[in-house]
């Protein structure tokens, strides 16, 4: 979260004790900490790589999944290497990857709200953002069977671009048999509703990060848990892979620390924090798989397109304003 979403937040519920003690107190130290050690990756840290640039038809981006643990679950045939991404957050990752340039050859599906939060509308061709029609209460996230069936229409609509598909697995929230026996865990409703609407921008539980610092929540426990939320998601995307046309990537925007200890301090550390190049943050997967004819790329806006999307960026744009972003 950066400080313009921080403050809101604060502004919203700074005379709620609980929120003091079970979420602005943990964001401090973590803000802390993280703010201590970014000087250190910057100087120290590697390089990462522009995924825009590479040649793919489609971008299947698991959220926060790390390289390790992809290559230990995944069965999908494919050539897969290593990757650096450029962030070890959804912020920072598409802030360094897409801000401050225009994108017309790629349509974006999301189920993470970051997308609409930190880039305009015109970044891309389209935002399908698939948060607004698929969210799940009861889980508090989005499930990939959903995103999977609004990029396949995408495709259908956008015959001529390339697509990025952004799911939320294997990020909490957990919701496989062993997830949901973890309760009272915070889902993403926080994204979504700084997204959505303003006014109710709070967690309603602590995140499983700052349970498992607190020493409340089980590591192992967790791991598995996370481990069932990345299979849910490939068990998806393996069953509808035909339907992707040309070369797909399944990649991830950044991984995840679960209690490795973090140079150069030496610190425990869960998480994706912001700016905190350690390896487990920023080493991710990178499965290419092809699948018959590619499409042909075109950049350029057509009117009709161009109409369709209007009203929704009207409406985005004006949220990004209020959030403070032009």
């Amino acid at each position: 979260m950066d400080i313009k979403l921080a403050l809101l937040v604060a502004k919203n519920n700074w005379n709620d004790t609980e929120w003091l003690r079970n979420t602005a107190i943990p964001y401090g130290k973590r803000t802390f900490i993280s703010g201590t050690l970014k000087p250190y990756y910057r100087a120290f840290g590697p390089s990462g790589e522009d995924f825009t640039e590479e040649d793919w038809d489609n971008l299947l981006i698991l959220d926060a999944c790390r390289y390790d643990m992809f290559e230990e679950n995944c069965n999908i045939e494919g050539e897969l290497r290593r990757r650096k991404s450029v962030g070890s957050s959804t912020p920072e990752f598409l802030k360094e990857t897409f801000r401050g340039d225009s994108f017309q050859d790629i349509v974006y599906v999301t189920a993470n709200p970051q997308v609409n939060l930190r880039l305009s509308p015109g970044t891309f061709h389209d935002i399908i953002s698939v948060w607004k029609e698929e969210w799940n209460d009861e889980l508090s996230t989005v499930e990939p069977s959903d995103v999977t069936e609004h990029a396949i229409r995408a495709q259908e609509q956008y015959p001529n671009k390339r697509l990025i598909v952004h799911y939320m697995q294997p990020h909490y929230p957990f919701i496989g048999e062993k997830g949901r026996n973890i309760k009272n865990h915070s889902g993403f409703e926080l994204t979504k509703r700084l997204a959505d609407d303003k006014e109710t921008a709070k967690r309603d539980y602590d995140t499983v990060w700052d349970q498992l610092n607190d020493g409340k929540m089980s590591e192992s426990v967790v791991r598995e848990a996370y481990i069932e939320n990345l299979e849910i998601a490939l068990e998806n995307i393996e069953a509808e892979l035909d339907r992707f046309q040309g070369r797909t990537v399944i990649t991830s925007d950044h991984g995840n620390l679960l209690g490795e200890v973090v140079t150069p301090y030496g610190i425990k550390m869960y998480g994706h924090p912001t700016g905190i190049h350690a390896d487990e943050l920023v080493t991710v997967p990178w499965l290419t798989i092809d699948n018959g004819e590619r499409k042909t790329i075109k950049e350029e806006m057509n009117e009709t397109e161009a109409e369709h999307s209007d009203k929704e960026k009207e409406i985005i744009q004006e949220r990004l304003e209020d959030l403070g972003y032009t």
